[in-house]
């Protein structure tokens, strides 16, 4: 499960945000995931929940924003929704589409407790 050492990365980027900022502890954790990211947003937040532990971060709330999958189809010229990798615009039906969105994952706001 890739999730986990996700979780861990995501608690090591936390906590040195929090250490920097002199925090106390960190009450909320805001998460963009990508639907073409591969990242199972509810496996993550098992694995969060169980990374937090006894950490700065132990308790905090960890919110996921879901951001749709969008691809750039060349026979189209034209940005068009994805929900898979690889699969067919859902225009022209071609193969010829390049993911430009939705693949991400990213920490966008921490809120922490002085």
């Amino acid at each position: 499960m890739h999730e986990m050492a996700l979780a861990e990365g995501i608690l090591q980027l936390v906590e040195e945000t929090a250490k920097r900022e002199h925090a106390a502890r960190v009450k909320l954790v805001v998460l963009e995931i990508g639907k073409l990211s591969t990242v199972e947003p509810q496996a993550l937040k098992f694995c969060f929940d169980a990374v937090t532990r006894g950490s700065l971060a132990d308790g905090a709330v960890l919110e996921i924003i879901h951001v749709p999958g969008t691809g750039w189809c060349m026979q189209c010229a034209d940005t068009v929704p994805l929900t898979a990798l690889f699969e067919a615009c859902p225009q022209c039906g071609g193969f010829q589409v390049q993911a430009t969105g939705g693949t991400e994952m990213r920490v966008k706001e921490i809120e922490i407790d002085g």
